[in-house]
């Protein structure tokens, strides 16, 4: 093991970079209006400016937690620090859409490399006694850049060109390499045997299909067939995928994994939890401006009840697991969850901040308790051999899951939200305006001096983000059962006991 000192200085690295992803998961949202004015970018455009990151984040991470367990994961996380802080500067000076959706993909790539690697290095560097309050300061840094995002992407665009909300990322990525680079030492997995290039390119094919048809359904509806066909497609790629791992000499992943219940709840849980958050995340800043009236600074501001909640979740839960075990903080945590959002889902157009802020705080307090524990419990089964592949196959799940949550969350929010609309005597356009968002209601309402359609705008979103609060709510209180019948009481040893190859001395 490395020193005491050096090892709180590598998370600290670690935690630099998880942060940068995090900070790029939101900020782009309060940037698309002012993208499509200076870019020229239509709605599909705009669209694929989250799409390219997300399908190559999702598509990387198996061969990325591989790689790096193979070649170094120290080495592997500086590479992909670069390419991510080179790959903000590119987006910031794109000069046409074109140009900035492939950044964004370069961008996912970086991603799936951090993501994975920074998780299997902690299994390396801190023994189990100390792991479950690295990884709460872990999981802290990388959902503290989702609020952040907008709280910062706003004042930025109020005071700077659209590019400097790319730009954040540098000073993050800068301290995070030279942190690595300083205090983090090399470690490996197996390097020995062959490639498992059908593995890849299953896994890579059958995630990036998976992972498109859901976006797309999300946009077009869950009826539409095209949407449907490449999620189908993509499952069946995924399940080739699983039985070739079942007979391949040297598999991508190592399906014993499966065998812990640590690991296989842990891992389901953790991505409930996303479900939730990613959900919240995507109604509360259009309420903020849609029925606030908000610009994107202060809708930011609004967010940080929930990662303030988060935060203090982590550092009780961190407490309570040594005591109570990880089955009964997580199923307390999701509980709170589903109390939390059964209570949101009462939000009205006229509701004041006090009682959201209320509420969201309480779904931050639901997560802290709930993510960094079950994170521990699957990451403490793996092997550190495989750490990497193994908390790759985990950021997997967890992204194909806060997808689906998006993509399901949203879907049941805009279906809604059309349905109470009411467009009696609008004109065509308008209409067709107003259906399309909320935001846009909000901007036809103005134009035409229509104070009657703006309430409706305003009703018809709140109603509809109820709704969508109800499902996650669900779906919490569903993890919180599952929790309470599969999770196990205590962290369990590792599946195996092979040491990981460290590459310096002094670990």
């Amino acid at each position: 093991m490395a020193t005491s000192i050096s090892r709180w200085y590598a998370l600290g690295a670690l935690a630099f970079g998880t942060l940068a992803v995090g900070l790029d998961t939101t900020v782009l949202s309060v940037a698309l209006p002012t993208l499509a004015e200076d870019l020229h970018a239509s709605t599909g455009d705009l669209q694929w400016f989250t799409s390219a990151y997300l399908l190559v984040l999702a598509a990387a991470l198996l061969p990325a937690g591989l790689l790096g367990d193979r070649l170094g994961r120290k080495r592997m996380l500086l590479g992909a620090l670069l390419l991510f802080g080179v790959a903000s500067v590119a987006c910031a000076y794109a000069q046409n859409a074109g140009q900035l959706i492939a950044a964004r993909a370069a961008l996912g790539l970086g991603a799936a490399v951090v993501m994975p690697l920074s998780g299997a290095v902690l299994t390396v560097l801190f023994a189990p006694a100390e792991r479950a309050r690295a990884m709460s300061i872990w999981v802290t840094a990388s959902a503290l850049g989702i609020p952040l995002g907008p709280l910062l992407g706003g004042w930025l665009l109020d005071n700077f060109w659209w590019g400097s909300v790319f730009l954040i990322n540098v000073p993050v990525v800068v301290a995070g390499v030279l942190a690595i680079a300083l205090w983090l030492p090399e470690s490996r997995g197996e390097r020995h045997g062959r490639l498992d290039v059908p593995g890849v390119l299953l896994s890579t094919a059958g995630l990036v299909a998976v992972t498109y048809g859901i976006i797309e359904a999300g946009d077009r509806g869950w009826t539409d067939a095209r949407s449907l066909v490449t999620a189908a497609a993509g499952t069946v790629l995924l399940a080739g995928f699983v039985l070739w791992q079942r007979r391949a000499a040297a598999p991508l992943i190592d399906l014993t994994l499966f065998r812990s219940a640590a690991f296989t709840w842990g891992a389901v849980l953790v991505t409930v939890a996303g479900f939730a958050m990613l959900g919240l995340l995507f109604a509360l800043p259009q309420l903020f401006s849609a029925v606030g009236g908000q610009d994107a600074f202060g809708s930011g501001l609004r967010l940080l009840p929930v990662i303030g909640g988060l935060v203090l979740g982590a550092r009780v839960g961190e407490k309570l697991t040594s005591r109570l075990g990880v089955r009964t903080v997580v199923a307390a945590g999701l509980a709170l969850i589903a109390v939390s959002s059964f209570a949101g889902a009462t939000t009205g157009p006229r509701t004041g901040y006090g009682f959201i802020a209320g509420w969201i705080t309480l779904t931050g307090l639901g997560l802290g308790l709930t993510m960094p524990p079950a994170m521990n419990a699957a990451l403490g089964a793996l092997d550190p051999a495989r750490s990497g592949v193994g908390n790759a196959l985990l950021q997997a799940v967890r992204q194909v899951g806060g997808a689906v949550g998006v993509a399901v969350l949203g879907t049941v929010l805009n279906s809604a939200y059309r349905d109470r609309l009411d467009l009696a005597g609008l004109p065509a356009p308008a209409a067709e305006a107003v259906r399309d968002s909320a935001s846009a209601g909000v901007a036809v309402a103005g134009r035409l001096a229509d104070p009657a359609l703006l309430r409706s705008v305003q009703a018809a979103f709140t109603h509809g983000m109820d709704r969508s609060l109800v499902v996650a709510g669900v779906v919490a209180l569903a993890g919180t059962v599952l929790a309470l019948l599969f999770l196990p009481g205590r962290a369990a040893p590792p599946v195996e006991s092979r040491p990981a190859v460290l590459a310096e001395s002094g670990v």
